[in-house]
């Protein structure tokens, strides 16, 4: 990562309307029309990866280690909320975002998140060889 003195207080946002097909009625995880908590984490994800982008050096990614998501209000179809993500600490490769979700100015849900930083094609090469590894032959 170039700069990684800079990346501690980078901040990103990401916006999404909440489609009928985005609640937990929708994808089968309860019986309520509003929106489901993996898009939360999505948003947050969105907004962390804008945070850094600048940052990442060519051929470089993240991905998510560990996310500790409260959600403290719900909402519903049509409604346009906001996530903000904040790195606040560079651990080595280990980057730790603190996010928010908003509507308007009601807070909607809060999360502390860890990315790793990883080099893309080595990543991809070691998933493979792992999957390929572990796959059973079809009979």
């Amino acid at each position: 990562m170039e700069r990684e003195n800079e990346l501690v207080g980078a901040v990103g946002l990401s916006v999404m309307t909440i489609r009928p097909g985005d609640t937990s009625l929708a994808i089968g995880i309860g019986d309520l029309p509003i929106v489901a908590s993996s898009y939360f984490v999505n948003l947050m994800e969105s907004a962390s990866v804008a945070a850094i982008s600048e940052f990442l050096e060519a051929g470089e990614t993240t991905r998510l280690l560990r996310i500790e998501l409260d959600a403290i209000e719900a909402v519903g179809i049509g409604t346009e909320i906001r996530a903000t993500a904040k790195c606040s600490a560079v651990n080595g490769r280990e980057l730790i975002f603190e996010c928010d979700i908003y509507d308007g100015e009601r807070h909607i849900a809060h999360a502390l998140m860890k990315r790793a930083a990883v080099e893309r094609v080595t990543f991809l090469a070691r998933t493979a060889a792992q999957s390929f590894t572990s796959a059973k032959p079809l009979n």
